[in-house]
Protein backbone atom coordinates (compact mmCIF):
# COMPACT_ATOMS: atom_id res chain seq x y z
CA UNK A 1 0.00 0.00 0.00
CA UNK A 2 1.42 3.34 -1.40
CA UNK A 3 1.33 5.67 1.93
CA UNK A 4 2.68 8.46 3.35
CA UNK A 5 6.27 7.92 5.24
CA UNK A 6 4.78 9.28 8.37
CA UNK A 7 2.02 6.29 8.39
CA UNK A 8 2.59 3.58 10.67
CA UNK A 9 2.21 -0.37 9.38
CA UNK A 10 0.41 -0.45 6.15
CA UNK A 11 -0.50 -3.13 3.27
CA UNK A 12 1.82 -3.58 0.71
CA UNK A 13 2.45 -5.29 -2.80
CA UNK A 14 2.61 -9.17 -3.58
CA UNK A 15 2.41 -10.56 -7.10
CA UNK A 16 6.09 -9.53 -9.15
CA UNK A 17 5.11 -6.09 -7.75
CA UNK A 18 1.38 -6.07 -6.02
CA UNK A 19 2.32 -2.53 -4.54
CA UNK A 20 0.80 -1.04 -7.78
CA UNK A 21 -2.28 -3.36 -7.81
CA UNK A 22 -3.15 -2.38 -4.09
CA UNK A 23 -2.62 0.92 -5.01
CA UNK A 24 -5.16 0.86 -7.98
CA UNK A 25 -7.51 -1.71 -6.33
CA UNK A 26 -7.95 -0.26 -2.41
CA UNK A 27 -9.44 3.11 -4.46
CA UNK A 28 -11.34 4.51 -2.21
CA UNK A 29 -11.18 2.17 1.43
CA UNK A 30 -7.46 3.36 1.41
CA UNK A 31 -6.73 6.54 3.49
CA UNK A 32 -5.84 9.67 1.78
CA UNK A 33 -2.36 9.84 0.41
CA UNK A 34 -0.87 13.88 0.34
CA UNK A 35 -1.38 14.75 -3.64
CA UNK A 36 1.57 16.81 -3.18
CA UNK A 37 4.11 14.08 -3.09
CA UNK A 38 5.18 12.39 -5.79
CA UNK A 39 4.90 8.74 -5.92
CA UNK A 40 9.06 7.89 -5.58
CA UNK A 41 8.05 9.65 -2.08
CA UNK A 42 5.89 7.36 -0.51
CA UNK A 43 6.98 4.71 1.78
CA UNK A 44 6.13 1.33 0.63
CA UNK A 45 6.56 -2.55 1.12
CA UNK A 46 6.65 -5.62 -1.76
CA UNK A 47 6.19 -8.76 -0.89
CA UNK A 48 6.81 -11.30 -4.14
CA UNK A 49 5.92 -14.15 -5.52
CA UNK A 50 8.94 -15.62 -5.89
CA UNK A 51 9.63 -15.20 -1.96
CA UNK A 52 6.66 -17.31 -1.48
CA UNK A 53 3.76 -15.21 -0.56
CA UNK A 54 1.25 -16.78 -2.69
CA UNK A 55 1.22 -19.88 -5.06
CA UNK A 56 0.27 -17.80 -8.32
CA UNK A 57 -0.16 -14.59 -10.23
CA UNK A 58 -2.35 -11.58 -8.30
CA UNK A 59 -5.07 -11.10 -10.73
CA UNK A 60 -7.63 -9.12 -8.58
CA UNK A 61 -8.04 -7.51 -4.84
CA UNK A 62 -10.82 -6.03 -2.81
CA UNK A 63 -11.31 -4.68 0.63
CA UNK A 64 -14.19 -6.12 2.79
CA UNK A 65 -15.75 -3.53 5.52
CA UNK A 66 -13.42 -4.91 8.61
CA UNK A 67 -10.57 -4.13 6.52
CA UNK A 68 -8.99 -7.64 5.21
CA UNK A 69 -7.82 -7.50 1.76
CA UNK A 70 -8.92 -10.08 -0.31
CA UNK A 71 -6.36 -11.57 -3.07
CA UNK A 72 -7.84 -13.54 -6.05
CA UNK A 73 -5.15 -15.85 -7.23
CA UNK A 74 -5.04 -18.77 -10.47
CA UNK A 75 -4.97 -20.98 -7.60
CA UNK A 76 -7.64 -19.82 -5.33
CA UNK A 77 -8.45 -17.06 -3.01
CA UNK A 78 -6.43 -15.43 -0.05
CA UNK A 79 -7.06 -13.16 2.88
CA UNK A 80 -4.54 -10.65 3.67
CA UNK A 81 -4.12 -8.11 6.95
CA UNK A 82 -0.77 -6.53 5.62
CA UNK A 83 1.12 -8.60 7.28
CA UNK A 84 0.42 -12.21 6.83
CA UNK A 85 -1.57 -13.84 4.04
CA UNK A 86 -3.88 -17.11 4.80
CA UNK A 87 -5.63 -18.89 2.05
CA UNK A 88 -9.19 -19.37 2.46
CA UNK A 89 -10.85 -22.39 2.67
CA UNK A 90 -15.07 -22.79 1.74
CA UNK A 91 -16.82 -25.00 4.08
CA UNK A 92 -17.23 -28.28 4.61
CA UNK A 93 -19.41 -29.42 1.15
CA UNK A 94 -19.34 -26.63 -0.63
CA UNK A 95 -16.59 -25.15 -3.48
CA UNK A 96 -16.15 -22.25 -5.66
CA UNK A 97 -16.80 -22.90 -9.41
CA UNK A 98 -13.70 -22.78 -10.08
CA UNK A 99 -10.39 -21.85 -7.90
CA UNK A 100 -9.14 -19.18 -10.80
CA UNK A 101 -10.43 -16.26 -8.94
CA UNK A 102 -10.74 -13.50 -12.59
CA UNK A 103 -12.49 -10.99 -10.17
CA UNK A 104 -13.37 -9.68 -6.91
CA UNK A 105 -15.75 -6.69 -5.32
CA UNK A 106 -16.70 -6.21 -1.83
CA UNK A 107 -20.26 -5.16 -1.54
CA UNK A 108 -21.44 -2.38 1.32
CA UNK A 109 -23.25 -4.88 2.98
CA UNK A 110 -19.94 -6.98 3.48
CA UNK A 111 -20.77 -9.63 1.00
CA UNK A 112 -17.78 -10.44 -1.15
CA UNK A 113 -18.36 -11.78 -4.85
CA UNK A 114 -15.87 -13.66 -6.19
CA UNK A 115 -15.85 -14.03 -9.73
CA UNK A 116 -14.13 -17.18 -11.42
CA UNK A 117 -13.38 -18.73 -15.16
CA UNK A 118 -15.96 -21.11 -14.48
CA UNK A 119 -18.40 -18.79 -12.89
CA UNK A 120 -19.55 -16.76 -9.63
CA UNK A 121 -20.33 -17.16 -6.15
CA UNK A 122 -20.71 -14.80 -2.67
CA UNK A 123 -19.16 -15.11 0.51
CA UNK A 124 -21.33 -13.65 3.72
CA UNK A 125 -21.35 -14.83 7.20
CA UNK A 126 -19.55 -17.75 6.95
CA UNK A 127 -21.85 -19.09 3.61
CA UNK A 128 -20.88 -19.48 0.10
CA UNK A 129 -23.84 -19.20 -2.39
CA UNK A 130 -23.32 -20.04 -6.05
CA UNK A 131 -25.39 -18.78 -9.01
CA UNK A 132 -25.98 -21.57 -11.38
CA UNK A 133 -27.27 -18.97 -13.91
CA UNK A 134 -23.58 -18.77 -14.26
CA UNK A 135 -22.15 -21.67 -13.93
CA UNK A 136 -19.32 -22.25 -16.88
CA UNK A 137 -19.21 -18.37 -17.69
CA UNK A 138 -15.67 -16.41 -16.88
CA UNK A 139 -16.59 -13.49 -14.94
CA UNK A 140 -14.12 -10.65 -15.49
CA UNK A 141 -15.65 -7.88 -13.96
CA UNK A 142 -17.70 -7.10 -11.36
CA UNK A 143 -19.49 -3.95 -10.31
CA UNK A 144 -21.72 -2.64 -6.86
CA UNK A 145 -23.56 0.11 -8.31
CA UNK A 146 -25.20 2.97 -5.79
CA UNK A 147 -29.01 1.00 -6.02
CA UNK A 148 -27.16 -2.28 -4.39
CA UNK A 149 -27.45 -4.12 -7.78
CA UNK A 150 -24.35 -6.12 -8.48
CA UNK A 151 -23.39 -6.01 -12.36
CA UNK A 152 -21.31 -8.93 -13.90
CA UNK A 153 -19.12 -8.46 -17.05
CA UNK A 154 -18.87 -12.08 -18.64
CA UNK A 155 -16.47 -13.75 -21.26
CA UNK A 156 -17.60 -15.84 -23.38
CA UNK A 157 -16.56 -17.24 -27.24
CA UNK A 158 -20.25 -17.59 -28.12
CA UNK A 159 -20.87 -13.46 -27.24
CA UNK A 160 -20.06 -11.87 -24.28
CA UNK A 161 -23.01 -10.52 -21.66
CA UNK A 162 -23.72 -8.60 -18.89
CA UNK A 163 -25.72 -9.67 -15.76
CA UNK A 164 -27.84 -7.74 -13.47
CA UNK A 165 -28.04 -9.21 -9.81
CA UNK A 166 -30.70 -8.50 -7.75
CA UNK A 167 -32.29 -10.33 -4.92
CA UNK A 168 -30.62 -12.81 -5.43
CA UNK A 169 -31.78 -13.36 -9.62
CA UNK A 170 -29.92 -12.71 -12.43
CA UNK A 171 -30.66 -10.83 -15.78
CA UNK A 172 -28.38 -11.17 -18.22
CA UNK A 173 -28.07 -9.10 -21.57
CA UNK A 174 -26.08 -9.58 -24.37
CA UNK A 175 -25.22 -12.85 -26.12
CA UNK A 176 -26.19 -11.46 -29.55
CA UNK A 177 -22.33 -9.91 -30.72
CA UNK A 178 -23.44 -6.54 -29.44
CA UNK A 179 -20.71 -6.62 -26.58
CA UNK A 180 -18.19 -8.86 -28.65
CA UNK A 181 -17.09 -11.58 -26.46
CA UNK A 182 -16.45 -10.12 -23.31
CA UNK A 183 -16.68 -7.33 -21.08
CA UNK A 184 -14.07 -6.70 -19.39
CA UNK A 185 -14.62 -3.13 -17.42
CA UNK A 186 -17.48 -1.63 -15.39
CA UNK A 187 -17.35 2.20 -13.89
CA UNK A 188 -20.39 3.90 -12.53
CA UNK A 189 -19.23 7.46 -12.29
CA UNK A 190 -20.38 10.51 -10.51
CA UNK A 191 -23.98 11.21 -12.22
CA UNK A 192 -25.01 7.50 -11.89
CA UNK A 193 -24.00 6.53 -15.83
CA UNK A 194 -23.05 2.85 -15.84
CA UNK A 195 -20.52 2.23 -18.12
CA UNK A 196 -19.02 -1.31 -19.31
CA UNK A 197 -15.63 -2.01 -21.46
CA UNK A 198 -15.84 -4.19 -24.32
CA UNK A 199 -13.26 -5.68 -27.12
CA UNK A 200 -14.67 -2.43 -29.34
CA UNK A 201 -15.17 0.13 -27.46
CA UNK A 202 -17.38 1.34 -24.40
CA UNK A 203 -21.08 1.79 -23.68
CA UNK A 204 -23.30 3.69 -21.59
CA UNK A 205 -25.52 1.16 -20.25
CA UNK A 206 -28.32 3.37 -17.99
CA UNK A 207 -29.98 5.25 -17.65
CA UNK A 208 -32.09 5.47 -20.46
CA UNK A 209 -31.41 3.27 -23.63
CA UNK A 210 -27.60 1.67 -24.15
CA UNK A 211 -25.31 3.89 -26.12
CA UNK A 212 -22.09 2.75 -27.38
CA UNK A 213 -18.89 4.28 -28.27
CA UNK A 214 -16.46 2.43 -30.44
CA UNK A 215 -12.87 3.10 -29.91
CA UNK A 216 -9.47 1.83 -31.78
CA UNK A 217 -6.04 0.67 -31.36
CA UNK A 218 -7.44 -1.73 -28.85
CA UNK A 219 -6.39 -5.13 -29.79
CA UNK A 220 -6.79 -6.13 -25.98
CA UNK A 221 -10.31 -4.13 -25.57
CA UNK A 222 -11.25 -1.55 -22.86
CA UNK A 223 -9.50 -3.06 -19.55
CA UNK A 224 -10.02 0.03 -17.44
CA UNK A 225 -12.37 2.90 -16.80
CA UNK A 226 -12.12 5.80 -14.68
CA UNK A 227 -13.66 9.53 -14.42
CA UNK A 228 -11.48 12.57 -15.72
CA UNK A 229 -11.14 15.79 -12.87
CA UNK A 230 -13.86 17.54 -15.40
CA UNK A 231 -15.85 14.31 -14.91
CA UNK A 232 -15.02 13.56 -18.81
CA UNK A 233 -14.99 9.18 -18.99
CA UNK A 234 -11.45 7.92 -18.96
CA UNK A 235 -10.89 4.82 -21.12
CA UNK A 236 -7.88 2.38 -21.04
CA UNK A 237 -7.20 1.48 -24.81
CA UNK A 238 -4.48 -0.46 -26.02
CA UNK A 239 -1.58 2.02 -25.70
CA UNK A 240 -3.28 5.25 -24.96
CA UNK A 241 -5.87 6.87 -22.76
CA UNK A 242 -8.87 8.54 -24.47
CA UNK A 243 -12.12 10.47 -22.74
CA UNK A 244 -15.58 10.68 -24.03
CA UNK A 245 -16.42 14.49 -23.98
CA UNK A 246 -20.06 15.89 -25.12
CA UNK A 247 -20.66 12.39 -27.02
CA UNK A 248 -16.90 11.71 -29.02
CA UNK A 249 -14.17 9.59 -28.45
CA UNK A 250 -10.98 11.90 -28.07
CA UNK A 251 -7.24 11.12 -26.85
CA UNK A 252 -6.78 12.06 -23.34
CA UNK A 253 -3.21 14.15 -22.78
CA UNK A 254 -0.99 13.08 -20.43
CA UNK A 255 1.37 15.68 -18.96
CA UNK A 256 4.88 15.62 -19.13
CA UNK A 257 5.21 12.35 -20.01
CA UNK A 258 6.78 12.72 -23.60
CA UNK A 259 6.14 8.63 -24.18
CA UNK A 260 3.08 6.39 -25.11
CA UNK A 261 2.31 4.37 -22.57
CA UNK A 262 -0.09 1.06 -21.90
CA UNK A 263 -2.13 1.61 -19.58
CA UNK A 264 -4.60 -1.47 -17.97
CA UNK A 265 -5.38 -0.14 -14.71
CA UNK A 266 -7.17 3.76 -13.99
CA UNK A 267 -7.70 5.15 -10.36
CA UNK A 268 -8.89 8.90 -9.84
CA UNK A 269 -8.43 8.93 -5.60
CA UNK A 270 -10.41 11.14 -3.45
CA UNK A 271 -8.03 13.92 -3.65
CA UNK A 272 -8.11 14.36 -7.16
CA UNK A 273 -4.88 12.30 -8.27
CA UNK A 274 -4.98 10.01 -11.75
CA UNK A 275 -3.17 7.06 -10.77
CA UNK A 276 -2.60 4.28 -14.25
CA UNK A 277 -0.91 1.15 -13.73
CA UNK A 278 0.64 0.04 -16.67
CA UNK A 279 1.58 -3.40 -19.06
CA UNK A 280 4.87 -2.45 -18.65
CA UNK A 281 4.79 -3.06 -15.03
CA UNK A 282 5.11 1.37 -14.15
CA UNK A 283 3.18 3.37 -12.04
CA UNK A 284 2.09 6.60 -13.08
CA UNK A 285 0.53 9.44 -10.59
CA UNK A 286 -0.91 12.10 -12.33
CA UNK A 287 -0.74 15.36 -9.77
CA UNK A 288 -0.61 19.31 -9.52
CA UNK A 289 -0.43 19.19 -13.66
CA UNK A 290 2.76 16.82 -13.52
CA UNK A 291 3.57 13.16 -14.13
CA UNK A 292 5.47 11.16 -12.25
CA UNK A 293 6.56 7.35 -12.59
CA UNK A 294 7.32 4.35 -10.40
CA UNK A 295 8.65 1.62 -11.85
CA UNK A 296 10.14 -1.79 -10.93
CA UNK A 297 13.66 -0.61 -11.46
CA UNK A 298 12.45 2.21 -8.44
CA UNK A 299 11.62 -1.07 -6.04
Amino acid sequence: MWRRRKLGRGVAAAGALLAVGLVLAWGQAARALDPALDVSQYAHTAWKVREGFSKGSITTIAQTPDGYLWLGTDFGLLRFDGVRNVPWEPPAGVHLPSTYVRSLVAARDGTLWIGTDKGLASWKGGKLTPYPELDGKAVDALLEDREGTLWVGLFTFSGGRLCAIRGGKAQCYGGDGSLAYAVFSLYEDSKGNLWAGTLTGVWRWKPGPPKFYPTRDAPNGVQALTESDNGALLVAAGSRIAQIVDGKVEAYPLPAIGRQVAPIRLLRDRDGSLWIGTTGGELLHIHGGKTDVFAQSDG
